[in-house]
């Protein structure tokens, strides 16, 4: 019998936090390699452009330039590649370095390296390039040059049950492009060791063993074991670091040239004009209800703006992520699904938090929204009518959800958020002049990412205990929540054990993070590793207790004899001291080969107050009831949710990526620009957090990486449309911004 307090479900501060606030972190931009260059990218000021001439006489004559790199340079490499599930794919190929063509401002052109970070800016500065400007394309529903073309769902049903439907809803609902800003950019050091002809790369990086697998079949066309990759602390990824991006080429590349180390470090300015966007799909829905509001069919179509390349995974959220979330949390027997992925000639589009999962839920829940004001029902009762309840169930996109609480969450919601006292407060802030509304809005996720993962667990000499796993955190607290799952299971203390994670050398396989993964892939990885670790200390526990297998207890890191009365015996071994003992390593790697989603939920109340003379909004009330199964780290789980929630409400009244539509020139090209929300922008969110664990890992857990994002945009627009209904505003674009709202009232 344990007598240890478990250590799952407590809310332990972060391990990582100490270092981090002592100012110890340890990021690429911080990091020195002795006899380093560096590198700069010369990034094109055209949109579109034909490349007629490059002269890099004055750049390489420079001081300190060590090598000025064009596209003829890397002609023996290969194009990254894209490896999207969709097919056909097509589109022009994305290489490090352009060569005859530029197709979006910030596409590279040529690599200065030099002995100094100013000696590369400034010689790239002398490098003349003579460019043909072409039109630029920045509409996507005007774009001709299509890349794929998916259809999903049963698309003769879903015909079939509008032509005889009580009720057609359609909206044309827009997910706008967002700016990723994790606030640290992107930076890597090459390094090359001619003796092993290995390539080394340390990066801000999430995914780096797919990184790596990219680099070595499709780009360098060498074998695996001569790339070595790593990242130390990385500060926010948000998916834009999972993928290849030029710079790692040019870095290995000119390491191996040079025989010295590289370093690139991006300025903002890069990021916002190389760094992947998110988001950026046109959609229109219809929904057929029937006469008494019953949800019957939908029928959606997409238009996802891909931007000027196909990144690593750009189509994967339109057309694979998405399909797996439409039509939500609720019961709607039929869902056809029509995407176009076209080319325009700004930035690449690739993952953004949620890939996929918000804009799916976006569509339906302005569909549903749009159906309770033509129905003239309320939109919560709307909901609650056509939720899903019972339990599994075969979704129309083909998934089988498991289990789930999405009437209990609505119920909840509206209760906490405290929805019959409403219009009271309506009525007061329209006695100050002032527009009240509110929304209630539910989100679906499909958690899993990547399918199939690994994890680790090694005893050490020095009596700690080393876990790894494939994922890797980017702020999200693996280092405290994977140990907590190890010490709960071995009954040891978390000081016991050394967590490794984003290194090609130490961990030997793995996926990397993204799509909420993290806990079911990995930690349910980390549990089997570490059920075989105790399989064979039990082995080896009971030859060296002169004992069989079934007569020892495993309790607090102790194998225990039980004595003929089923009490102890007082015979036993510490499995720390079992581990040192054993002549055969107790511990090992194990892959937890798994394709089944798990599915977080929730229902989000938002309430806001407009200054109808002025169009600007302040959110004023948030709540939240969410479902993510077993719980870790709570205190964790609501940061996560915190930061999702507030990434969403960034898309929905604040954050919008702007071109110029006849240059293609990025009119929101710096934070003078481009708005973030800010810590003012928010209330007080009021989280619950309800435990229904899922059988579909051994930990019951079901991701709450991205749901925050999946659930904010349509909750928020919800409440916005909610206040500027008695105006008559019934379709409202995101983000609400003071202007957008203010035409919304008295122009339009």
């Amino acid at each position: 019998m344990s007598t240890r307090e478990k250590v799952i479900g407590q809310s332990i501060r972060r391990l990582e936090d100490a270092r981090f606030l002592l100012g110890e972190g340890r990021y690429v931009a911080d990091i020195d390699v002795a006899g380093q260059a560096y590198g700069h990218v010369l990034r094109s000021p055209h949109a579109h452009a034909r490349i007629r001439r490059v002269d890099i006489a004055a750049a390489v004559a420079s001081p300190g330039v060590r090598r000025v790199y064009l596209a003829s340079d890397l002609a023996s490499l290969g194009p990254m590649p894209c490896l999207a599930a969709v097919k056909p794919l097509d589109g022009p190929e994305r290489r490090a370095l352009a060569a005859t063509t530029v197709r979006h401002v910030g596409d590279a052109v040529a690599f200065v390296v030099a002995d100094t970070a100013d000696q590369a800016r400034d010689s790239a500065e002398s490098i003349e390039v003579e460019y043909e400007a072409l039109p630029a394309i920045t509409d996507p529903l005007a774009s001709t040059e299509t890349s794929f073309h998916v259809r999903k769902g049963d698309h003769d049903a879903v015909a079939r049950i509008f032509e005889t439907a009580a009720h057609v809803v359609e909206v044309a609902p827009l997910n706008n492009r967002l700016v990723i800003a994790p606030i640290e950019p992107r930076a890597g050091i090459a390094s090359y060791d001619p003796a092993s002809d290995t390539m080394e790369l340390l990066l801000t990086g999430q995914g780096l063993h797919g990184i790596r697998r990219q680099l070595a079949e499709f780009v360098f066309r060498t074998p695996l074991e001569r790339f070595y990759l790593h990242a130390p602390d990385v500060g926010g990824g948000f998916g834009m670091k999972n993928f290849l991006y030029p710079e790692w080429i040019l870095l290995l590349w000119a390491a191996r040239d040079l025989g010295r180390p590289v370093k690139w470090v991006a300025d903002r300015a890069e990021e916002f004009t190389m760094g992947a966007q998110g988001r950026d799909i046109a959609a229109t829905a219809r929904l057929a209800l029937d006469k008494d509001g019953r949800f019957l069919a939908m029928d959606i179509a997409m238009v996802a703006n891909m931007g000027a390349y196909l990144s690593g995974n750009g189509p994967g959220a339109s057309a694979v992520a998405a399909s797996t979330a439409h039509g939500g949390v609720y019961d709607i027997p039929a869902i056809s699904v029509d995407v176009r992925g076209v080319f325009t000639h700004q930035v690449p589009i690739d993952a953004y938090r949620g890939a996929g999962k918000p804009e799916a839920n976006y569509i339906t829940e302005c569909a549903i929204e749009a159906a309770a004001r033509q129905l003239g029902r309320d939109a919560a009762d709307l909901r609650r009518q056509n939720l899903i309840a019972a339990f599994p169930h075969k979704t129309a996109m083909g998934l089988t959800i498991d289990s789930g609480g999405f009437i209990g969450n609505l119920d909840a919601a509206v209760v906490r958020a405290d929805r019959a006292g409403f219009e009271a407060r309506r009525a007061e802030a329209k006695a100050r002049g002032r527009l009240l509304g509110q929304g209630v809005a539910c989100f679906l996720e499909t958690s899993r990412g990547a399918p199939n993962e690994g994890a680790e667990i090694q005893f050490e000499a020095d009596g700690r205990v080393m876990i790894s796993t494939g994922t890797e955190s980017n702020g999200q607290g693996h280092e405290t929540s994977f140990t907590q799952i190890a010490a709960d299971r071995l009954g040891l203390p978390m000081e016991s054990f050394r967590f490794v994670q984003a290194d090609t050398r130490l961990v030997k396989s793995g996926s990397g993070h993204g799509g909420a993964r993290s806990m079911h892939m990995a930690g349910a990885a980390l549990v089997k590793a570490i059920d075989a670790a105790l399989a064979k200390a039990r082995t080896a526990a009971a030859g060296l207790l002169q004992a069989t297998e079934s007569e020892l207890d495993f309790a607090d890191g102790r194998f225990s004899v039980r004595g003929p009365n089923g009490e102890g015996s007082g015979r036993g071994i510490d499995l720390l001291a079992l581990a040192a003992e054993s002549a055969t390593p107790l511990g090992g790697h194990v892959m937890n080969i798994t394709d089944v989603f798990t599915f977080p939920s929730g229902c989000h109340v938002a309430e806001v107050e407009i200054d109808p003379d002025t169009g600007g909004t302040s959110l004023v009330r948030y709540t939240a009831v969410d479902d993510y199964g077993t719980l870790i780290n709570p205190v964790l789980t609501v940061g996560q949710v915190q930061g999702g929630v507030a990434q969403g409400i960034g898309q929905a009244m604040i954050e919008r990526t702007l071109y110029d539509p006849e240059s293609g020139q990025l009119s929101t090209g710096s934070f003078m620009d481009y708005a973030l929300p800010r810590a003012d922008d928010f209330p007080n969110f009021d989280i619950e957090l309800i435990e229904r664990p899922t059988l579909a890992n051994p930990l019951g857990v079901k991701g709450s990486g991205q749901a925050g994002c999946i659930a904010a945009p349509q909750t928020i627009m919800a409440a916005i449309l909610d206040a500027l209904r008695p105006a008559g505003v019934t379709q409202l674009d995101m983000p609400a911004t003071p202007e957008r709202v203010w035409r919304a009232l008295h122009l339009d």
